[in-house]
């Protein structure tokens, strides 16, 4: 049986769990201190660190949304530890499965608590400094759910002729725009353009700060 909660972390258990089927990922410290008018992210750490002591939740240290949540169970010792591996893809290419055996450089293991679905998903390095307003810098990770429709908002990789990019999806007055999250940046707009196409949405980033 593990310890019971104070309330104030069972409203923070319950905003990191609501948030992960929301958005398939975990917040960060500052968005959990946003949410609860935590002033520093030392705040914020003392009551994850207080949830993973009491077997709430577990910490990936070298992810930049580090948290993650253990799967109930009655023993805390028994907790799920399951992961996968996502191949890490090189480059996408026009005319190419993005997930051939020719494209991937690497691979990455993730706690499967992070995500919902574990088919076609697969990591991309980052280049560039054109999405660093949504918290992606260059050489992140991102995971990358491989499909070829988007929503207004989503933030995508795109390929535009042989050259994929991250930008977010808009789609107005019949118009389609790849937008940077960085002013030096121009807005791309793909109406009607041949070349372009939606290769997957982004569900999380990981950075490591080694």
């Amino acid at each position: 049986m593990r310890p019971k909660l104070t309330n104030r972390q069972l409203h923070i258990l319950n905003f990191i769990q609501k948030f992960v089927e929301e958005n398939h990922y975990p917040p960060t410290y500052r968005q959990i201190g946003k949410e609860f008018n935590i002033a520093s992210t030392f705040g914020v750490k003392r009551h994850i660190d207080a949830l993973v002591k009491k077997g709430y939740l577990k910490i990936a240290s070298k992810s930049s949304r580090s948290i993650a949540l253990v799967k109930n169970s009655n023993n805390i010792s028994q907790e799920s530890n399951a992961s996968i591996t996502i191949p890490i893809i090189g480059r996408v290419a026009a005319g190419y499965p993005v997930l051939a055996e020719e494209n991937i450089e690497g691979t990455f293991t993730i706690d499967t608590s992070l995500i919902k679905s574990k088919n076609n998903i697969f990591a991309l390095k980052t280049r560039g400094d054109s999405m660093i307003g949504a918290g992606i810098l260059d050489g992140d990770l991102v995971l990358v759910n491989s499909q070829k429709y988007a929503k207004n908002g989503d933030i995508v990789v795109a390929l535009i002729g042989d050259e994929s990019t991250l930008k977010t999806y808009e789609s107005k007055n019949g118009k389609t725009y790849l937008v940077p999250a960085n002013k030096n940046y121009p807005v791309l707009d793909m109406t009607n353009k041949q070349d372009f196409s939606i290769i997957g949405k982004i569900i999380g980033v990981y950075r490591n700060y080694n």
